[in-house]
Order: structure tokens, then sequence, then C-alpha cells
């Protein structure tokens, strides 16, 4: 692992066991065995450190949604298989899943929050294009398209929230994605 590699990695661990504010520069940098010119040379800020390792975790989920996007399959087929993307994303990295929550649940002016602000609604826009492509097999939907969303990723990061208290380490299986999926599916077509 490269000494960039080594600063996200240590910043990671910090801001998600203590939280963003709570961490300065000289913990990350004497974690990693580093100095802080060398994080500054890479990042320029504690703030630029996050918001590269944000990009860097964010770009591969986002590649993988976007093929979900504009799919002509049926609408539970395409949400099942946005939901196992995210639980996927989920178990790769618990660690970053929980730190991004906890970003997003802070102060609207903290400057975390504005750093991960992006990457949320930028998946909150992708799952509305989800439902606006299917909105031809779902005639219920009469311009809602923004509120299925909200509750198709609320219904997500509850369940994955809870899983990570319940049953720590525990993985989710498919058939509970798919059960998952079902019970949302019900609510759009009752």
């Amino acid at each position: 692992m490269d000494n960039k590699q080594l600063l996200m990695q240590c910043a990671k661990e910090l801001f998600y066991a203590k939280g963003y504010d709570a961490v300065g520069v000289q913990e990350i940098v004497d974690r990693a065995g580093l100095t802080k010119p060398t994080l500054y040379y890479y990042f320029g800020s504690k703030i630029g450190l996050l918001k590269t390792l944000l990009d860097t975790k964010f770009s591969e989920f986002r590649e993988f949604m976007k093929r979900f996007v504009r799919s002509d399959e049926r609408i539970e087929d395409v949400l099942y298989g946005l939901a196992t993307a995210y639980f996927d994303f989920f178990e790769q990295d618990r660690e970053f899943y929980m730190l991004m929550m906890a970003l997003f649940y802070s102060a609207r002016e903290n400057e975390a929050y504005q750093a991960v602000k992006p990457y949320v609604t930028e998946f909150y826009e992708l799952v509305v294009q989800v439902f606006e492509s299917a909105s031809y097999q779902l005639g219920n939907m009469n311009g809602r398209q923004r509120q299925f969303a909200i509750g198709f990723i609320g219904t997500i990061n509850h369940y994955l929230l809870l899983q990570c208290e319940v049953n720590p380490g525990q993985r989710t299986d498919r058939a509970q994605i798919a059960a998952l999926m079902k019970q949302f599916m019900y609510g759009i077509f009752s």
C-alpha cells in the first residue's frame, strides 16, 4: 500500500471510529507513521483527504449503479439488482458505508456534510431515474418517482443500519434482499 492509500485507510478508520470532526491531521499521520507534509502533499487538507476518500470509494459504486438506469427489464428485477449492488457495497466496506451515513446525518453547515452530500444526491437521482424509466410499468406512479426513490433508499438504509446493530458481522443473503424488495414492491403496487 502506498502512502496515499495508507493515509486514506487510516483516515477512514479514524473518521469511522471517532467522527470526522474529532480527528485531527496529526492523529491521522501518526497512525499512518507519516508526516503532515505528506498528507498535505497528497490531499492539501483534512477535507481534501475526505473528499478523495469519498470519490475513490464512490466511483466504483457509481459505475455499477448506472447500468440499472434506463433498463427495460421488469422494475422488480431492476430494483432487486440495485438493492443487491447496494448491499454488496455495504458488505465490501461496512466502515465506509457507516461513515458515509454518519456524515450525511451531520449538521448541514459542517464541511463533512458538504463533502458527502453530492454523492448521496447523485445516488438518489440515479434511483429517481430508475423509477422514471419504469413509469410505463407502474401505472400508479403519477409523478411520485421522487417519493418512490426516497422510500426505496430509506428502506435499504434503515435495514442496513439495523443489521449492523442487531446482527453485526452477519451477511445479508440474497433471499433476504429478495424478500425486502418484494415487501417494497407490494407497497408500490397496492
